[in-house]
């Protein structure tokens, strides 16, 4: 103990004149091993989390909302994560440590925001799998089967914790090829619903907006009238954000990245490309192949059933007399299922051991082998066990009560996270480190971190407003909605009493432990070269924007940056 603290004294001390580093923390690293390449985390950004919120639940918003309203959440929603994932790639890239984000709440924030972070981001990711695999016995059921779902439950459970049982290159290469699978897919389904849209398909039905005239863009929801379509729009943005979550396991994953400031930086940018194109507008086109109102939508099923309402991308091309294809379209569900609930575990693993080695979650934790956290799988794969609820209740109500709790964590989570960002940016115009020797700068800054901030706490605290309708109050309106609320106010009140914790002053933050090893290996890791036309754009962009910083003022600058 008296070398380690010697050791931290010689790494605080200060010659005259030199500037101010804040104080330095010693943070132990792990052995985790650095074996995602830049394709793998391209991947991860693009399709990682993309699984049945976007080819199931997306048939719950449709339900309730509308099809402009669900168009105009998941825009709204998309904006609000492209916030969050700015502001931690930034971060991220300054300091490339595993779990990130509880690591930087407590060095800018407060000790007992990181534990709370890393528990309950812990819990965000953990409570994923299960989500995934119910949604994944949802799909299942399309296809008549005499089976029982806990068969299938157990298959799915025992590949996903064999399979973050293997070293991270495993883990990469499997989430490369499902995640090729479901890129593939997802733009072949934009393209056949535009075709059925259009009238391409066998039943030769031109459809256009037609459902956008009946039963109409904007669904109304406990009252009727212009109240009643703000009510529905508003209530959706949960069901949004759920099929968002986990967009920022790109970062999560900097800690196992080769290379993490260029690759980072990149899976940063191309995940606006997800949102506008995969997201906005694969819900685009799906609102305008299925009318709001059909009964097999899965918000529209009163007895809870599940089978080919759990998508309505099955239902579009049904609709459209399409005799082969729904079942394709549904093994393929299956596997984004799959790979969305086993992107989730690897994630929370990560988390979890980051946290173990901050000192917040016991020692037992931080036991690894082969670069592989096996504690925090266990805890992981124990927590998975919910899944097994579905054995005896619906697949629908246990998807609903687990999303909305998932839901509700990922929006606490991204408001903690940009609130440490607002703390970093100020840290750094402290500590005289200007944001131009970042090795990633996200564009309009600090006002992206204010609107996380205040949209996702906002839509946190007031997603179950129709609790306190009169006649709707019932266990299952109300405590989904605000249950993580106070789990998350106790853990933080409660460590801050426990440990005595301070609010981290701007003089105090530290910016610089772990990132001399990082600084090293960049070093190491060799620039790919470009193979093709495709890949010299990015440095052409870069050259413009290098010669318009010479030359021209701020705004234009950093619009050129952002563009690139």
């Amino acid at each position: 103990m008296d070398a380690d603290n010697k050791k931290a004294d010689d790494m605080n001390h200060r010659e005259p004149g030199e500037p101010n580093k804040g104080i330095r923390v010693l943070t132990e690293m792990g052995t985790l091993q650095r074996r995602l390449k830049s394709r793998h985390i391209q991947f991860l950004a693009l399709s990682g989390a993309i699984g049945t919120g976007l080819f199931v639940g997306t048939g719950q918003v449709l339900s309730l909302a509308g099809p402009l309203s669900t168009v105009l959440a998941y825009i709204i929603t998309g904006f609000n994560l492209y916030a969050v994932i700015n502001s931690m790639g930034e971060m991220a890239t300054w300091l490339p440590l595993p779990g990130a984000v509880p690591v930087y709440a407590s060095r800018f924030v407060d000790e007992a925001l990181g534990f709370t972070l890393g528990w309950n981001y812990w819990y965000q990711f953990a409570i994923g799998v299960p989500i995934e695999i119910s949604a994944a016995a949802l799909v299942i059921d399309y296809w008549p089967n005499n089976i029982s779902s806990a068969v299938w439950i157990t298959i799915l459970y025992v590949t996903i914790f064999a399979f973050n049982c293997l070293p991270v290159r495993a883990y990469g290469e499997l989430e490369f090829l499902l995640g090729s699978i479901k890129l593939l897919t997802i733009v072949g389904l934009m393209l056949l619903m535009s075709i059925i849209t259009l009238g391409g398909a066998p039943t030769h039905d031109r459809i256009g907006f037609r459902y956008w005239q009946h039963p109409g863009p904007m669904n109304t929801y406990l009252k009727d009238g212009s109240l009643g379509r703000f009510l529905a729009f508003w209530k959706v943005f949960i069901q949004a954000t759920f099929s968002y979550g986990g967009s920022e396991m790109v970062v999560v994953a900097a800690g196992e990245t080769e290379n993490p400031r260029r690759n980072i930086p990149k899976a940063v940018r191309r995940v606006f490309w997800r949102i506008a194109i995969f997201y906005v507008g694969s819900v685009f086109l799906v609102g305008l192949c299925v009318s709001s109102q059909d009964h097999r939508l899965l918000n529209a099923i009163d007895t809870g059933a599940a089978g080919v309402g759990a998508s309505p991308f099955v239902i579009a091309i049904e609709n459209g007399g399409i005799q082969v294809l729904p079942s394709i379209i549904n093994a393929v569900v299956l596997t984004s299922a799959f790979s969305a609930g086993n992107s989730f575990f690897y994630a929370s693993t990560r988390i979890l051991y980051s946290t173990a080695l901050d000192g917040k979650a016991p020692r037992l934790l931080r036991f690894e082998k082969f670069g592989v956290p096996y504690a925090c799988v266990a805890v992981t794969a124990a927590l998975s066990l919910l899944v097994y609820l579905n054995i005896s209740s619906s697949s629908a109500e246990v998807f609903f009560w687990i999303s909305n709790l998932s839901s509700v964590s990922t929006l606490i989570v991204w408001s903690s996270t940009a609130a440490t960002y607002v703390r970093f940016y100020q840290g750094l115009k402290y500590h005289g480190i200007p944001r131009s020797s970042l090795p990633f700068q996200s564009p309009f800054q600090p006002f992206l971190a204010y609107f996380a901030i205040v949209f996702s706490l906002t839509v946190a605290f007031f997603n179950g407003f129709d609790a306190f309708f009169p006649g709707h109050f019932s266990a299952k309106s109300f405590i989904p909605p605000y249950i993580d609320i106070p789990i998350f106010a106790c853990l933080f009140l409660g460590y801050k009493f426990l440990k005595r914790t301070k609010f981290v002053k701007v003089e105090d933050m530290d910016f610089w432990s772990g990132k001399e090893e990082v600084d090293r290996l960049e070093s190491v890791w060799e620039e790919p070269k470009p193979r093709n036309f495709l890949g010299t754009c990015p440095s052409f962009f870069s050259f413009l924007w290098q010669l318009m910083r010479d030359t021209d003022g701020y705004s234009t600058e950093r619009i050129w940056f952002w563009i690139a």
